[in-house]
């Protein structure tokens, strides 16, 4: 497991209480995400619009997030996530790409439908866990994790 999707599910629980009830891997959808209508990624698109709160991460790629994650997201339309609750998370080496999740990653999600109401979250690969950076991004964005449905 890499360290984007371990920080990612990191981040699901610490916002939840809970680990998260999906994980969709971009690397496990492979060669699907080059066309359309693969039915892994259908499945994994499935997964997404249902869930009542999202955590899309991606590392840093010079300066943006991956390209895997882009073949995955161009799958939706503009507008179909329906304004589900979505908080963009980024990890890098430095500090340097910290705007990032931002200025690249919340425009797209924000364009396909994402209500992403809290700062986008970027975090240093190498302290992720334990990150004072996290800590304080929690505090805020709390705030906005929806109401679980029983």
């Amino acid at each position: 497991m890499s360290r984007t999707r371990a920080a990612a599910e990191l981040v699901a629980e610490k916002l939840t209480g809970s680990a998260p009830q999906h994980v969709v891997d971009v690397v496990d959808l492979g060669a699907g995400l080059l066309g359309w209508g693969d039915p892994k990624v259908a499945e994994a698109k499935d997964i997404v619009e249902s869930a009542d709160l999202l955590v899309v991460a991606s590392p840093t790629f010079k300066a943006t997030y991956t390209g895997l994650l882009k073949l995955f997201l161009d799958q939706f339309g503009a507008g179909e996530l329906g304004q589900i609750t979505t908080f963009p998370l980024m990890l890098g080496g430095s500090y340097t790409h910290a705007l990032a999740p931002e200025l690249t990653l919340r425009p797209v999600l924000v364009e396909i439908g994402a209500s992403c109401p809290a700062p986008s979250l970027y975090l240093l690969d190498s302290d992720y866990q334990t990150s004072p950076d996290l800590d304080d991004w929690l505090e805020v964005a709390r705030r906005f994790v929806p109401a679980v449905s029983s």
